[in-house]
């Protein structure tokens, strides 16, 4: 990895802790009305402007050879929202004779049953090298699957009787998702040229939206005077979160890379990370909805914010490793299927 490229990880790293302390010092800036406008600048803009630039970035070539790719998907949204939310359960079943916050518990059900994310999955996947396409289909797919399958799960392991919009949430990721990717695809025909010449910081630019996201979220749940954290619980969650998506994401890499799995180096690094990763953007409006009205809606929502920057932080340390086992996987694989030379005697 180049010093440049090395020096925009360990920023973007930093760059977490200090939104988040940011946040906490100072949340009426983040929050609904404040200066920054969150309720139009990241509901709309801020997804928006990452899949343009997703859009933008990718070859038309390779997101259209990603369609194709069933199995890859099959295989990242069963994970997802059926392994995923299931195996989270059984683990609470066992977690739920502790002392820890039982609503913090149930804040880590509402995790796993998230769906994948609609940009730090892309966005490290780039990073890596890996196949980008594949993970920009299964967050815009898995993203549209969560606006009816999520809610059912939520309803399943935790209930609610509250009526959950579908129209609406479809519509909206729809403008916000598959819209400024197909525009973004639009205007990259128009100026193929130059982008391959000028070669512009796409992975800075989202990371600096996706940095905007997480801040803005946390505003939001530091400006509720109603939010009673309990410290030992929150620490036990902390390293239950961490531990979850570094078993995860170790368990989908012996599955994706098994000699009749079929699937490439590239193809692996997608699913690591859409597999393991959930919603932050999808996930809390979605958890307004189907618990509005709910007294401890803000404990609930606690663990999927902390889920968000622990996987983009986990992920971002992991990416030197990742990218390191790609390259020297693909070479291998490279060597075995070139065709021997017959040695003459």
């Amino acid at each position: 990895m180049g010093l440049l490229e090395r020096l925009r990880k360990e920023w973007f790293i930093v760059g977490i802790v200090v939104v988040i302390a940011a946040a906490r010092l100072e949340p009426a800036v983040g929050v609904k009305g404040g200066p920054l406008k969150p309720e139009i600048t990241i509901t709309y803009i801020a997804v928006s402007a990452i899949f343009f630039n997703s859009g933008l970035s990718l070859k038309t070539e390779e997101l259209t050879s990603a369609l194709m790719h069933v199995k890859l998907h099959l295989f990242v949204q069963i994970f997802t929202l059926v392994f995923f939310p299931t195996a989270i359960w059984l683990f609470l079943q066992l977690l739920s004779i502790t002392p820890i916050n039982e609503w913090l518990l149930k804040g880590l059900q509402t995790v796993g049953c998230m769906p994948p994310p609609v940009s730090s999955a892309v966005i490290l996947t780039k990073a890596v090298g890996g196949n980008e396409a594949a993970a920009i289909f299964n967050s815009a797919f898995g993203s549209f699957l969560g606006i009816v399958i999520t809610p059912l799960l939520l309803l399943l392991f935790l209930g609610s009787s509250s009526s959950v919009p579908f129209t609406s949430i479809f519509s909206q990721l729809f403008m916000t998702v598959v819209v400024p990717l197909i525009i973004g695809q639009i205007v990259r025909r128009y100026i193929k040229d130059w982008l391959e010449r000028k070669k512009p910081p796409f992975g800075t630019i989202s990371s600096c939206v996706l940095l905007m996201i997480i801040y803005t979220t946390f505003c939001d749940t530091f400006a509720n005077p109603n939010i009673d954290l309990d410290k030992f619980s929150l620490i036990i969650i902390v390293f239950i979160i961490f531990s979850v998506q570094m078993s995860f994401m170790f368990l989908t890499f012996l599955f994706s890379t098994r000699n009749d799995s079929g699937f490439t180096p590239a193809d692996t690094v997608a699913i690591i990370f859409c597999s393991t990763h959930k919603s932050l953007t999808l996930g809390i409006p979605m958890l307004k909805i189907v618990f509005a009205g709910y007294e401890h809606l803000s404990l609930i929502s606690v663990p999927l914010l902390i889920y968000h920057p622990a996987q983009i932080l986990l992920g971002s340390l992991l990416v030197p490793t990742i990218k390191s086992w790609m390259v020297s996987r693909q070479k291998a694989l490279k060597l075995t299927r070139q065709p021997k030379v017959p040695v003459k005697v």
